[in-house]
């Protein structure tokens, strides 16, 4: 199992560890995703930058349109199923996603492929950037509805 972190607010006067967090892993931008495992290291990243990030489990076929949509490798070009094909063990997007989705591969795996997807703002907006998901908001954990923003930020 892996999540989808998606950051939501920047500001500049963030705190120290807020932002050494955050850029460790990789998430520099507004609107920038990366996909870390599930680990207790991982969950007390999130929970240590919860009120400026959303996470959730993201599916196979969410990760693959990802890939496939948004996906960089060095010199910005875009992420293809042929260059998965050279570069990797795997012939298109939908086997490299399943293999990211059980924990066994890494975007950083794949020679020249950047970790962090620059993702669109999301269409119709965020619901709030300064509420947790339960209350109304977009901040924190938002289980399988992640995949309906990744959705609306393609």
């Amino acid at each position: 199992m892996v999540y989808a972190v998606i950051r939501v607010r920047g500001q500049p006067d963030v705190n120290y560890n807020v932002d050494h967090t955050m850029k460790l892993l990789g998430l520099t931008r507004v609107n920038h995703c990366v996909i870390v495992p599930e680990d207790d290291v991982t969950k007390g990243m999130l929970q240590k930058i919860k009120d400026y990030v959303t996470w959730g489990e993201v599916s196979e076929e969410t990760l693959a349109d990802m890939i496939r949509v948004r996906g960089k490798v060095s010199g910005d070009e875009g992420l293809t199923d042929e260059y998965i094909k050279e570069n990797s063990d795997f012939q298109d997007a939908e086997g490299m996603a399943k293999a990211i989705a059980g924990g066994e591969y890494r975007m950083k795996d794949v020679e020249g492929a950047k970790a962090v997807f620059r993702l669109h703002p999301p269409v119709k907006g965020y619901e709030g950037n300064k509420r947790s998901y339960r209350n109304g908001g977009a901040l924190g954990y938002r289980g399988e509805a992640i995949n309906n923003l990744i959705a609306r930020m393609l």
